[in-house]
């Protein structure tokens, strides 16, 4: 990713949102030290893509999964007195 430092983002701040928003993100540093990562609004973050659905159609949930264990777990909570 790359970093800029704070003048060159004053100066190229139009190229480096155009590049952002076409999926570049770039940090902004002051000092030599990252302040701010600007991204795309849309772009997912970094490393963190959806994984909803990944395992369709390799796996099968029973008809009764909400009703697996029912009676050990009802047994745990009754009372042995």
């Amino acid at each position: 990713m790359r970093t800029v430092n704070m003048h060159e983002a004053k100066t190229h701040l139009s190229r480096l949102v155009r590049d952002a928003a076409a999926g570049e993100p770039f940090v902004i540093a002051r000092a030599g030290k990252p302040v701010v990562k600007v991204i795309a609004v849309d772009a997912p973050d970094a490393g963190r893509s959806s994984r909803v659905g990944f395992l369709k159609g390799q796996i099968v949930v029973p008809d009764d999964f909400d009703h697996m264990g029912k009676s050990e777990i009802q047994r745990l909570f009754e009372d042995d007195r």
